[in-house]
């Protein structure tokens, strides 16, 4: 797994692309803070040919975020976060992006 950011000079906001590698998926998507923790369409990576499931997206920058993967219905952690929190309402340690 992989986040890459992009900072951008003309907007306050920050491209964050994750990268999740799930071969053996059908569905991938990313929640958190920045979503409302929906897994809808807008949420959803797109897989590409080589098995990895990808997606960009805009967020305002001078933010931290709590997020997980959802992998086919399960909670996964990105491996790569900038750091991890624990969160009474999942009663598990969410990865945190700092921007």
């Amino acid at each position: 797994m992989a986040i890459a950011k992009q900072y951008l000079k003309t907007k306050p906001v920050c491209k964050v692309t994750f990268t999740v590698p799930a071969e053996e998926a059908k569905k991938v998507a990313v929640v958190g803070d920045f979503n409302n923790w929906k897994a809808n369409k807008a949420s959803s990576l797109k897989k590409l040919k080589n098995g990895t499931f990808k997606g960009t997206f805009d967020l305002p920058k001078e933010n931290a975020y709590e997020f997980k993967y959802i992998i086919d219905g399960n909670y996964v952690n990105e491996t790569e976060a900038d750091r991890y929190q624990w969160n009474d309402y999942a009663g598990s340690e969410n990865a945190v992006l700092e921007l």
